[in-house]
């Protein structure tokens, strides 16, 4: 599949359903084995991890639809609601996980079948890693940011499920049950944290923020290696809708030079940057040097 080539991505969002399911039933038969609180947070997050995985689905399903007249930038953006969309589903488990937690601290019980039901949390576990690095490769590779977010949940699920089986264990150990629903509030607050980071990264993706530094600066660089004492260059701006990039410049030239001289100059940088970015879509405006009015359309709204 080229990194071009958006449509295929939904396989590894089935492969992310598959595993939530698979999760769940794992996870599920561990709680009812042991009655721990702390597992029964692991199978409630694994059920948040299925609805992010079927909205994961469902937005790279309309992400890979090519741009249309009513989109002529492309459907792109679509895989921010699935990152922000999991990232709030997160915040409400973690929610869940802390009210069952508290009202274990209050009414303690015993804990039964523990070999079992740490061996099935385990298998579920490791499930979930395999496909979490397969999800972060994939993410890596097309540069997905709903596969990278889907990624980052399922290893989180991963450490989670780490916390609660040392929480349960250490239940075996000293006999405090206490220390059961303690682990979970532990688990609650880093989900928390998880689902904050993906919001985050899903409204800034939304706001139309600029490219990260180092593809900021590969575009600059392409633009000095042109600048010379008769032409330079301004109002530069960039942004970042799913994995397509956006960059806007003028170009200054001298206002003697014929059009197709000023056009060969921006077809030179523009095959530059698409050379230096994947999936860079640039628009240049071509401007003459002379002309006071040229350098004064710095701002977004020129005056």
């Amino acid at each position: 599949m080229s990194r071009f080539d958006r449509s295929s991505l939904r396989r590894f969002a089935w492969l992310s359903i598959a595993a939530a399911i698979a999760t769940i039933a794992l996870k599920a038969a561990a709680y009812l084995l042991t009655g721990s609180v702390g597992l029964l947070s692991d199978a409630l997050e694994s059920f948040v991890n299925l609805a992010g995985a079927l909205m994961a689905l469902a937005m790279l399903s309309l992400a890979a639809r090519p741009p249309d007249a009513n989109h002529a930038y492309g459907h792109g953006k679509a895989e921010y609601f699935s990152s922000g969309v999991e990232g709030g589903l997160i915040l409400i488990a973690a929610i869940s996980i802390g009210v069952a937690a508290i009202d274990r601290l209050l009414h303690p019980r015993p804990l039964e079948q523990l070999g079992l039901g740490l061996t099935i949390s385990v298998v579920a576990s490791l499930v979930n890693f395999g496909v979490s690095v397969i999800l972060m490769r994939a993410a890596k590779q097309y540069d997905s940011i709903t596969l990278r977010a889907n990624a980052h949940h399922l290893m989180t699920d991963v450490w989670t499920s780490a916390g609660v089986l040392v929480g349960v264990g250490a239940v075996a150990v000293t006999g405090w049950l206490w220390l059961d629903p303690l682990v979970a509030l532990a688990v609650a607050a880093n989900i928390v944290w998880t689902g904050v980071r993906i919001v985050h990264a899903s409204i800034l993706g939304l706001m139309d923020t600029a490219l990260p530094a180092a593809e900021q600066a590969a575009i600059v660089e392409v633009l000095e290696r042109h600048v010379a004492e008769d032409v330079k260059y301004h109002a530069l701006r960039t942004r970042q809708a799913g994995p397509r990039r956006f960059v806007s410049v003028h170009v200054l030239v001298p206002g003697a030079w014929t059009v197709e001289r000023g056009h060969d100059l921006l077809e030179r940088m523009e095959a530059e940057m698409r050379a230096a970015l994947p999936l860079v879509s640039v628009l240049t405006h071509l401007e003459p040097l002379e002309d006071p009015a040229a350098h004064n359309d710095l701002d977004l709204d020129r005056d």
